[in-house]
């Protein structure tokens, strides 16, 4: 893998990775855009990764429905699309070096179980360290076993483009974090790290939703030996009871009949200078012309939550 992230380091790589569990929506819309904005204005590339993962929660209607709806927004991706499915190999290959060196281990604890551990500051249980030093002999006839990875006294400091600086302590605040599930699936956190050094990936910019892994992620960079990226986290659209906007809360698929009008809503969301007069872009085409060169990150909102247009908040054809 050396080789290949040597051919990317003096270019920027930038990357969208949607997860194929429904169709784009306004939320997506606004880290799409950002993420596209800041590479092509530093003339760079940029990337699409469908995270299917999680397999049993992947559609492969809603991978298509998702790259259709890229393009129709006028969104040009470099390179083939990569998909996680397909690079079980590599995150098994990272397990297996972290559990070599004795840096993973094996975990047969339950969700019931788990559920009885203290939170951490952010409100997420903290794994005790049950298995830590083997599995207990009450729980070693369990067959399906996760994958841990020992965080010790890790403590990660990080420097966020737009959110500023951070600390986390690992070992409080989180605890041995799953690297592969019980159930045989990977989990996110190694399988991102991995992608992003294969793929040579300088500058990640997403939404502040994933802020809090960003100390996981430097973790197992910094163990399995691989570069760090420059981090941008974009506030995140909520609706009005401040949830993000999701599939869950019934979100509005982005629309392909309102393209132009959406990207400038986003781009508004985003507090970027609007267009005035003759200067407003009439298509989509012209639409990102006119973006990347005005692109400001300076500009961007300095906060992790704010909310979306009324319009983008929730799909009112969508009762549950």
């Amino acid at each position: 893998m050396s080789g290949t992230l040597a051919r990317f380091q003096s270019r920027y790589r930038g990357r969208f990775a949607p997860s194929p569990t429904g169709p784009l929506h306004f939320g997506s819309l606004v880290a799409a855009l950002a993420s596209y904005c800041d590479a092509r204005a530093a003339g760079g590339e940029w990337l699409v990764r469908i995270e299917d993962v999680d397999e049993p929660r992947s559609r492969s209607a809603a991978e298509t429905t998702i790259l259709t709806t890229l393009e129709r927004y006028g969104f040009a991706w470099d390179g083939e699309v990569v998909r996680q499915s397909e690079r079980t190999a590599l995150y098994a290959a990272a397990l297996t070096q972290l559990a070599a060196r004795g840096l993973a281990y094996e975990c047969a604890c339950t969700r019931r179980e788990l559920e009885r551990a203290p939170a951490g500051a952010s409100g997420e249980r903290v794994y005790p360290g049950t298995c830590s030093n083997g599995i207990p002999a009450d729980r070693s006839d369990r067959p399906q076993r996760a994958w841990r990875v020992r965080v010790e006294g890790g403590v990660i400091e990080y420097r966020d483009r737009l959110q500023g600086t951070g600390t986390q302590h690992l070992a409080r605040e989180v605890g041995d974090f799953v690297l592969r599930r019980a159930d045989g699936l990977f989990a996110y956190q190694l399988a991102v790290v991995v992608d992003d050094a294969a793929e040579g990936i300088t500058h990640v910019v997403r939404g502040a939703d994933l802020l809090a892994s960003t100390p996981r992620q430097i973790f197992l960079q910094q163990l399995l030996g691989y570069p760090t990226p420059s981090y941008l986290h974009v506030p995140i659209a909520v609706d009005a009871a401040g949830e993000k906007l999701s599939k869950q809360t019934r979100a509005e698929a982005l629309r392909d009949d309102a393209a132009l009008s959406t990207l400038l809503a986003a781009w508004r969301f985003l507090d970027q200078l609007g267009p005035s007069g003759s200067n407003a872009p009439g298509s989509v085409g012209e639409f990102w012309l006119w973006a990347i060169a005005r692109w400001n990150p300076e500009r961007l909102p300095p906060v992790q939550m704010l909310p979306a247009p009324i319009a983008a908040r929730a799909n009112p054809h969508d009762r549950v």
